[in-house]
């Protein structure tokens, strides 16, 4: 047997074993696709009722699984040799992580100045803002009160 006729056999060996790497992965996509589907559900049924972030965090969690096999399979970062994976790995992993440091305190007190038509229009009940609304000033709203009361006198 010729080298030509060993190495297309080979080749066509590891043509079929990415295949069926392929397809394990897209079933596993499929598969985390039903959980952070199935942990959404939970929520908006109230199965999470007072742990709602603890849906959240199982559903990034499961995002996260997923972007590492998007990343690591179908990006071919799994099969690069060399420093490049980590060169374009490392900086976003560190980008991301700052990004959530950076907006969890933000995502955590927005309903702290929910004006109570918003309130009444939130997703989920939300029992008592942490800071009372009726304390915020609304400029527009000033301007016209300041321009009625000159109006009077």
């Amino acid at each position: 047997m010729s080298d030509h006729e060993q190495n297309s056999e080979n080749h066509d060996d590891h043509e079929h074993d990415h295949g069926r790497i392929y397809i394990q992965v897209f079933i596993g996509l499929l598969i985390c696709t039903g959980i952070s589907a199935g942990i959404g559900w939970m929520i908006s049924e109230g199965m999470f009722e007072g742990k709602e972030l603890l849906g959240w965090g199982i559903m990034l969690s499961v995002s996260c699984v997923k972007a590492l096999l998007v990343i690591s399979f179908f990006m071919h970062l799994k099969w690069e040799k060399g420093m490049w994976k980590w060169v374009l790995t490392i900086p976003a992993s560190i980008m991301s992580l700052f990004l959530m440091l950076m907006l969890v305190p933000d995502i955590g007190r927005r309903t702290h100045y929910y004006t109570d038509e918003r309130l009444d229009r939130a997703a989920y009940e939300i029992v008592e803002p942490a800071v009372p609304v009726t304390g915020l000033k609304d400029s527009a709203h000033d301007d016209n009160h300041a321009d009625s009361t000159t109006h009077e006198h």
